[in-house]
């Protein structure tokens, strides 16, 4: 299955990134690392996740971020990588945005 990461959505991974750089050094490599490799498993595994505000919601292992996608005619579209620390109202015009 094909994976296409939007670039609202990648701006989100830039911005985790900086975020956890800033906390400690070579952190922010291992959020990008970690937050990839989640999204790589949804070649195996799309569609399986629950379906919350309209899109299928991926939780991450090791760090608080949801990666929020669709999938239509075998292709997995990633919406949106957002912090799950954040206020859900945040969460609901962030994605309602799309």
């Amino acid at each position: 299955m094909k994976i296409n990461i939007l670039s609202v959505a990648e701006d989100d991974l830039e911005e985790g990134f900086r975020f956890y750089e800033s906390q400690a050094e070579a952190l922010g490599t291992y959020f990008l690392d970690t937050l990839y490799s989640d999204i790589d498993s949804l070649a195996y595994f799309a569609g399986m996740h629950r379906i919350v505000l309209g899109y299928h919601r991926l939780l991450s292992k090791r760090f608080p971020f949801a990666v929020y996608y669709r999938v239509a005619n075998d292709e997995v579209t990633v919406f949106a990588v957002l912090d799950c620390r954040k206020n859900p109202s945040w969460t609901r015009v962030k994605l309602s945005n799309h």
